[in-house]
């Protein structure tokens, strides 16, 4: 586990700046020089855990598929708000909670849950269709980028979710086209063709290598919260 880049006091005090009214969250992580997205996370985890969502051990909650059920039929049946759910049972927030409540929803089983580190890095699980790529750009986009959330959700790698979220944002739905396989060989085109080719991999090769440096300031980030 990374070592928090600040003390467990400076961070509830951040906190209390912002719920005694004294600045917005944009002013607050301006002036104390960390991100607005930290900060709203802060906030939120203070408001269900107190100052425990600082000091217990770190890491992300495991979850069973018997206690996904349970909490989605607690909700569901109207014993509980979302947020008395999430409070009452330690979920991370309410937007994990939500997830677990529209994949039941939709029909797809809730599965046991183990986070580790790997979910990050994870080569492709499955194969997806177009419409299927366009469904979870959607949902991850309208979904504060949620990367890892939409992964869990739909069963696919955080770094295939993170690409093609990159990709819709430089060139549309038609970057979400697969078009591995429609392609001649190497061998099959001319010396001009293999280089352009050759020169579009090293380009590939360099574009994963930055993302998977983001992807692992990611992780660290997540790990210092």
């Amino acid at each position: 586990m990374a070592k928090r880049k600040h003390s467990v006091e400076w961070m509830i005090d951040r906190v209390n700046e912002y719920l005694s009214g004294m600045g917005s969250y944009d002013s607050i992580a301006h002036a104390n020089d960390i991100a607005q997205a930290t900060l709203i996370r802060w906030v939120a985890a203070y408001r269900n855990y107190g100052a425990d969502a600082f000091t217990k051990g770190a890491g992300n909650k495991q979850y069973s598929k018997e206690f996904k059920t349970s909490c989605v039929d607690t909700v569901i049946k109207g014993e509980l708000s979302v947020n008395g759910c999430v409070a009452k049972f330690g979920i991370s927030s309410d937007s994990v909670l939500r997830r677990w409540i529209s994949e039941y929803n939709a029909n797809r089983e809730l599965k046991d849950y183990d986070p580790k580190r790997e979910v990050y890095m994870a080569e492709a699980r499955r194969k997806t269709t177009i419409e299927e790529r366009k469904e979870i750009v959607k949902y991850c986009i309208e979904h504060n980028r949620d990367y890892k959330g939409t992964a869990s959700l739909y069963d696919v790698s955080y770094t295939q979710v993170y690409s093609w979220v990159r990709k819709y944002d430089a060139d549309g739905e038609d970057a979400l086209v697969d078009r591995r396989g429609h392609h001649k060989t190497d061998d099959e085109v001319n010396e001009l063709e293999r280089l352009r080719r050759e020169n579009l991999r090293l380009k590939r090769q360099l574009q994963e290598r930055d993302m998977t440096v983001e992807l692992l300031k990611k992780v660290r980030e997540l790990e210092g919260m």
